[in-house]
C-alpha cells in the first residue's frame, strides 16, 4: 500500500476552566487546568493511523514538545521526521467558560519554523504516495510548488482559512482540496454548496474538491459535473472538535486502499459520527475496528 506523509502542526493545548472569559485588566482564578495534544496535523495523522493507513508525520516541536511525539508514536505513526528546534512548541491557551464556550489564543511556535531542508525530507518520504497538509505551518506555497515539480500528489485542508492565503496560494497545483462550507465560500466567492464546487472545479480543473457541510454531510462533483451528496450518519453530538480531522484521516486511508472517492467518503462519514459522540480531541478519534 502507498503511504501518506502528513506535514503538519503539533500543538500543546493548555485548557483552563473559567466562570467567564478574562476581561481587560482582570486577574481570574481557573477552576480547572489540563494539557492535551492538538494541532490539525497531529489529529489527522492519528486518524490515519487508527484507520489503518501507513502514515508518517513530518513537523517540528520545541524542547517542551516530547508529549506530542510520544502520542503520535503510541498511535502507530512514524515520527522519524518530527524534528526538535529551539523555538517553543506551538500551543493554544484555551479558556472554556461555564456555558461551554471557548476563547483561544494560538501561538504557532515551532510550527512556523520548518526549514526548506525539513520540507525536502518530507517530500522525499512522500515519493510514490500522498502529501497531506493543513494551513498551520509556514511555507505552504513552497511545499505546493516543490511537490508539483516532483509529481507528488498533494492534499490540502484549507484550515484555518485565511483570505490572503486564498489569493496567493497556487491551489491549482493540488490534487485534492478539502474545505468546509465557510472555507469553500471564501475561496470560491460564492456560498451555495453546488456553486462552490462548480466554481472551484472551474478555477482548478486538475484538483478534486471535497466539501464538508457539517450536519448536512459532505459533497463532491462526479466526472459528469453532477453534485454527489453524502448524508451524515445519525449520532448524538457531544463534541465536534476533531470531526473534520477524523473525516480527512479516514478519507485518505480509504483512498490509499484503492476505494473510489464516494466509498472513501462514506467510510470517513461513519468514523466522524463516532468522533462527535465523544468528548475530546485526538482521544475521540475511533479505531477502524469500531466501524465494523
Amino acid at each position: 500500500m502507498k503511504k501518506i506523509v502528513c506535514l503538519g502542526s503539533l500543538n500543546l493545548d493548555h485548557v483552563y476552566q473559567v466562570d467567564h472569559f478574562v476581561r481587560p485588566g482582570e486577574t481570574l482564578n481557573s477552576a480547572g487546568y489540563s494539557v492535551g495534544c492538538g494541532g490539525k496535523g497531529l489529529n489527522q495523522s492519528i486518524a490515519l493511523a487508527r484507520a489503518g493507513a501507513p502514515v508518517m508525520h513530518a513537523g517540528k516541536i520545541g524542547h517542551d514538545g516530547a508529549m506530542l511525539r510520544d502520542t503520535l508514536m503510541r498511535a502507530g505513526v512514524d515520527v522519524s521526521l518530527v524534528t526538535e528546534g529551539n523555538t517553543p512548541t506551538g500551543h493554544a491557551v484555551i479558556q472554556v467558560d461555564a456555558k461551554g464556550e471557548n476563547a483561544i489564543l494560538l501561538f504557532g511556535g515551532a510550527n512556523r519554523e520548518i526549514t526548506e531542508v525539513e520540507i525536502d525530507s518530507a517530500l522525499d518520504a512522500a515519493e510514490g504516495g500522498i502529501l497531506l497538509l493543513q494551513n498551520e505551518i509556514n511555507s505552504i506555497d513552497l511545499v505546493f510548488r516543490k511537490a508539483h515539480e516532483r509529481g507528488i500528489p498533494v492534499a490540502f485542508n484549507f484550515a484555518p482559512f485565511d483570505p490572503e492565503d486564498a489569493k496567493q496560494l497556487p491551489l491549482g497545483l493540488l490534487s485534492y482540496l478539502i474545505v468546509n462550507e465557510i472555507e469553500g465560500a471564501g475561496v470560491a466567492g460564492v456560498e451555495d454548496p453546488k456553486a462552490i464546487l462548480v466554481a472551484l472545479k472551474s478555477n482548478y480543473p486538475e484538483c478534486r474538491v471535497i466539501l464538508t457541510l457539517g450536519k448536512a454531510g459532505s459533497a463532491f462533483l462526479d466526472d459528469d459535473g453532477a453534485m454527489v451528496m453524502l448524508p451524515p450518519y445519525p449520532a448524538e453530538v457531544v463534541d465536534t472538535t476533531s470531526a473534520g480531522d477524523t473525516f480527512i484521516g479516514y478519507l485518505f486511508a480509504g483512498l490509499l486502499e484503492g476505494m473510489a472517492l464516494k466509498e472513501a467518503m462514506e467510510l470517513a462519514t461513519r468514523a466522524s459520527a463516532i468522533t462527535v459522540s465523544r468528548p475530546g480531541a485526538a482521544d475521540s478519534i475511533p479505531f477502524r475496528s469500531e466501524l465494523a
